[in-house]
C-alpha cells in the first residue's frame, strides 16, 4: 500500500473584506502519495496558491486539517513545528522576489541549514556547494548575488533552497510560469530528475495543462475555492466528468496544430467571490445546470464507480 505523505481534510481559508467574506479555499480535501506529483489546476483566482500556502502555514487556515506523516501539522507549535517545517518546502513563482538581493546565493542555502541547527559552518558550506554542483552550477556561482543569474538559474537556486533540508514534500507554486518556454522545459525535467533521485513528493500548482500532464501522477481541478474533479492524470485528460474540466481542457492548445478540437464556450458571469453559494459554484456558467444544481452542493463522487476518479457534479459527462 502506498504511503500517504500528505492528507488535506476539509481545508478552508476565509478572508473578511469590506462587503463580506471571500471564501478563497472552501472545504478542500485530497491526498498526496510519497514520491508522487499531485497537479493542481484551475483559472487565475480560483484559490490554488492560497491553498498551497495554507498547507505550509504561510497563511493560517480558517479550519480543517493538514495531516503530514500522520500528524496534524496545523496543531504543531514551537520546536515541533520547526522540525516538521524542514520536511515541507516551497518553490515560489517569482524566483527573483524569493531571493534576498543582498545575500550571496551560497549563504542563502547555508542559512536554511543554520536555522535548523544542521552541522558546523564548514559542513553547511560543503552541503550547499555539493547541492549547487548537482543542480548544474559551477563553484564560482556559490559566491554570486541573485542579480547575476538568469531567470532559469534563479529558479534552480530556489529549488536548491527547497531541497537543502531534504524535504519529503515540496509545494511548487507556478514554478515555471515566469520563464521562457525553453527554460520551462529545463526546470520541469530537473524537477522530475530530482524526484527520481530523492523520492520527494510535489504539489505542483499551475494553469499550464500541458506541463501538468507531463509531470503529474494525479490531478485536482479547482474552481472558486472548491475542488470540482480529481483523479489519475490520464483519467482527467481522457475521461473528464465535470463540465468545467471539459471547458478548461478545450481552451488549451492541442499538441498537434493540424488537429482541430472543439472549443467549449462558457456563458454567464463568473460569480462574485463574496457570494455564499447554496448550490454548485459552477452552476451560473454550466451548460448542463438544472434546478438541483442551484439548490444543493454536489460532493466529490465517482461518476463511473471508480474509487479513484471523482467529480463534484450531479450530471457528469459520459464517455
Amino acid at each position: 500500500m502506498t504511503e500517504k505523505i500528505l492528507q488535506v481534510r476539509n481545508l478552508c481559508r476565509y478572508f473578511d473584506v469590506d462587503g463580506g467574506t471571500v471564501r478563497a479555499v472552501d472545504g478542500v480535501s485530497f491526498d498526496i502519495d510519497a514520491g508522487s506529483t499531485y497537479g493542481l489546476v484551475g483559472e487565475s483566482g480560483c484559490g490554488k496558491s492560497t491553498l498551497g500556502r495554507c498547507i505550509l502555514r504561510l497563511i493560517e487556515p480558517t479550519s480543517g486539517q493538514v495531516i503530514y506523516e500522520g500528524r496534524d501539522f496545523l496543531k504543531l507549535k514551537g520546536k515541533e513545528l520547526r522540525r516538521a517545517r524542514s520536511g515541507m518546502q516551497m518553490v515560489f513563482q517569482d524566483p527573483a522576489m524569493s531571493l534576498d538581493p543582498k545575500m550571496r546565493v551560497g549563504e542563502t542555502l547555508m542559512e536554511a541549514l543554520a536555522i535548523h541547527g544542521t552541522g558546523t559552518r564548514e559542513e553547511r558550506f560543503g552541503t550547499a556547494l555539493d547541492l549547487m554542483l548537482r543542480l548544474g552550477f559551477q563553484k564560482e556561482h556559490f559566491f554570486r548575488f541573485p542579480h547575476q543569474f538568469s531567470g532559469g538559474q534563479k529558479q534552480r537556486i530556489g529549488l536548491a533552497r527547497a531541497l537543502i533540508l531534504r524535504p519529503k514534500l515540496i509545494v511548487c507554486d507556478e514554478p515555471v510560469s515566469a520563464l521562457d518556454v525553453s527554460v520551462q522545459a529545463q526546470i520541469v525535467n530537473l524537477l522530475r530528475d530530482v524526484q527520481k533521485s530523492t523520492g520527494v513528493a510535489y504539489l505542483f500548482i499551475t494553469h499550464n495543462l500541458s506541463i501538468v500532464r507531463y509531470v503529474s501522477d494525479w490531478i485536482g481541478v479547482m474552481y472558486l475555492g472548491r475542488l470540482v474533479e480529481e483523479g489519475p492524470t490520464e483519467e482527467i485528460f481522457g475521461r473528464y466528468a465535470h463540465p468545467y474540466t471539459e471547458a478548461l481542457l478545450s481552451a488549451a492548445a492541442p499538441p498537434d496544430p493540424h488537429v482541430r478540437t472543439r472549443r467549449v464556450t462558457l456563458n454567464g458571469e463568473v460569480p462574485s467571490p463574496l457570494s455564499v453559494h447554496k448550490g454548485c459554484v459552477f452552476a451560473s456558467r454550466c451548460p448542463r445546470a438544472q434546478e438541483q444544481c442551484t439548490m444543493a452542493r454536489p460532493e466529490l463522487t465517482s461518476p463511473d464507480g471508480s474509487l479513484l476518479h471523482r467529480a463534484a457534479c450531479f450530471y457528469p459527462l459520459k464517455h
